[in-house]
Parts: structure tokens; sequence; C-alpha cells
């Protein structure tokens, strides 16, 4: 079935359920009260359509569900929850599974426009000068505003060695400019780590499997290193495992919840440290800004409302849903938001963010040095 022909299905559906649910409104006084009113009037609005549709050799049930579905995905108006067909869903699965192949950058949705977070130092994405900021207007000539952000990051990874061109716009131009990106495997993790004078500086850039790891052997040092407090930076990191957040968390909270997980019962449930055998209470200054994301304002919420860190730089980004992928009979996947994250002292962290204690205006070394001096002065 042609694209036009599938929103013509598409839109004689809806029209058909806004037709029903007015007629039934009318004539019993109420409208639809739950799931099954409404599913019974998709089913109605299906039989219709089959049985007098003028070009009915044209319908295909398959491709009809598949509209359906994403029908309802775009009503949700959630840019993290969308549909995947069997083909891009199986793409998913490999993606998640070994190495990651790709650009080596982090994208999400801002002011509904596929934003790239952040590009992983040294990546290809990095190299080709992506930045932080930057909306993405075309994949391959494609316009990423057709696209649900599961099927932008399909479209953007790729096996290494392979190509992208990516239509560009960067912060503060007007004009787009096509970059080709030659895609590699990509390294997640790595946590950065230096003494500045008696300052230990740690750099985050990602919660990957390997993150709690590369921390450890650093914090251990601090007493050797002769460290007077610590500098968490998390500009620019997108978040990842919750589970590493929380061990993360786990080095310098004693106790007490890092996350709440609200789901869509309204049920919380408490995501509370854990005994680790490595801690410091030493003082702290985290780094944010507008594309620290998902798990590092989780990571920065719990510190900041605990009392334990001065949170420092910009408002975070804002992304604070649990998403799932579950697969359907036919092959195909929805990617679904099934919870929200609140801070321990209950702020919703999806479209908010965390607000900083110290709103900076400096960004780079700039807003380590005012880190390091902080630090000295609050001692």
């Amino acid at each position: 079935m042609s694209r036009t022909m599938r929103f013509l299905v598409i839109g004689l559906i809806l029209i058909a359920i806004l037709a029903l649910t007015f007629g039934t409104g009318y004539n019993l006084g109420r409208t639809p009260s739950g799931p099954g009113d409404g599913l019974e009037v998709v089913k109605q609005a299906w039989n219709i359509i089959f049985d007098d549709y003028v070009d009915k050799d044209e319908l295909s049930p398959s491709e009809m569900s598949q509209g359906a579905i994403e029908g309802m995905i775009e009503a949700l108006d959630d840019p993290y929850s969308s549909y995947l067909d069997a083909e891009t869903h199986q793409l998913s699965l490999s993606s998640l599974e070994g190495e990651i192949e790709g650009i080596g950058a982090q994208v999400a949705i801002r002011d509904e426009q596929l934003t790239i977070i952040a590009p992983i130092a040294d990546s290809p994405a990095a190299k080709a000068g992506i930045r932080a900021g930057d909306v993405v207007l075309e994949i391959d000539g494609s316009p990423t505003a057709e696209m649900s952000l599961a099927e932008a990051v399909l479209n953007i990874r790729g096996p290494k060695g392979t190509s992208v061109r990516l239509l560009i716009l960067h912060q503060g131009e007007t004009e787009p400019e096509e970059i080709e990106i030659v895609r590699a495997k990509i390294e997640l993790a790595r946590v950065r780590f230096e003494m500045s004078e008696n300052i230990a500086y740690i750099n985050i850039t990602h919660f990957s499997g390997r993150t709690n790891e590369e921390l450890l052997p650093i914090l251990e040092s601090l007493n050797e290193q002769g460290a007077r407090g610590i500098i968490i930076d998390l500009r620019g990191n997108p978040g990842g495992i919750l589970e590493i957040v929380i061990d993360v968390a786990s080095h310098f909270l004693p106790e007490g919840i890092v996350v709440n997980v609200v789901d869509n019962q309204e049920k919380h449930t408490a995501l509370e440290v854990k005994p680790s055998t490595v801690t410091t209470d030493l003082p702290m200054v985290v780094l944010v800004n507008g594309f620290s994301a998902s798990g590092s304002e989780v990571l920065a919420g719990a510190l900041q409302d605990h009392g334990r860190a001065t949170i420092a730089g910009s408002k975070t980004f804002g992304k604070g849903s649990v998403n799932v992928l579950r697969q359907l009979k036919d092959g195909s996947g929805l990617y679904i938001t099934t919870a929200r994250w609140l801070t321990p002292n209950g702020r919703l962290i999806e479209g908010e963010g965390i607000k900083p204690d110290h709103q900076l205006e400096l960004e780079g070394e700039e807003a380590i040095q005012w880190a390091i001096d902080y630090l000295k002065s609050h001692k």
C-alpha cells in the first residue's frame, strides 16, 4: 500500500472513531469509560473500512494494523514511545547485543527536534564536527521530522566502515551543513580522572557496564592522592544504565533513596543506596549542563536532595522516563514509556530537569576552575 493510501486509511479510522464515539455519547449520555470501550470502536471502524471502502482489494490487514498502532503511538504525544516494524525491531534487538557500531553520538528529542545530546569523545561524530545541541534535520536525505526517536537512532547506527549523511543545524547558526560520517566501533564507557592541586576531578561521560569498575580504583586512591574535595563532571552525560547510577551514588551517599520510580498505577518504588566497600565523605561539586540527561540527572538530583553535593552549571535536559521495548505477535515492537523518575524529595525530572544550586555562565575549563575555587573556599 502506498504511503498516501496508508494515511487515507488512518484518517478513515480516526473519522470513524470520532463519529462512533460521538454517537455513543449522544445516545447513552456518556462517552466510553475505559480501554475496552475504545477497542470496540476500533473494531467497528475496522469492519466498516473492510466492508465499505471503495478500493477494497488494495487494503492490507497487516499495513492497516501497523497504521492503527502508529496512530495510537502518535496520539500519546510522547517523544520516547514509538512503534517499530518487524525489521526495525530486529535491528533494535541486535544493537543491544555486544559492541555498538555507529557514529558515537547520543540523541534525544528537544522542542520536537532530533537533537545531539553529546558526541562521545574521539568518536567519528566528534571528529566530524558534531557538537552538543546540534539539530539533525535529515538522515541520508530523509527528514527526521517524520521519524520516531527509535527510528532515527537505528537509521544513524550501522556497520562500521559504512557512511551516513546528516544534515545538521549547529546551535546559533541559520544555515544547515551536510556532514558525512563513517561509522566505527564505539567505546561507551570512559571515566577520566586527574588531580588539580588537592582537588580530584572525575569526568563521567556515560553510565555503562564498565563505569563503576573504572570509578572504583579512582576512589580508592583519593586518600593516597591527598584529595580534599571532589568534582564530578556530568556535563554532556546522556545517562545509561540505571543500576550503574545507583552503584555510583552508593559511593557518595551512606544511606537513603537514590530515585523513586512511579508507574502508571501511581505505585512508587524506591531504589536505595547499596552497601559499598569504597565510600567517601569528601566535599563535592557536581557540574551539569543542558545536555546532562537521564541517569546523570538521577545522580545529580539524589546528591542535591541529600545535601551531599553542590550542583553547579545550567539546568539539565529533563529526561526522566523509563522506557521498555515490548515485542508484538507479528515480530514488530513497541518502545513504550512505562514510568517516571522522581528525585528522593519527590521532584519530577521529566520535562523539568535539575536546577543547579549555582547557575554558571562559565563553560569548559573555566567551570572546572570555578568548582576548584568553590571547594577550596568552603572547607
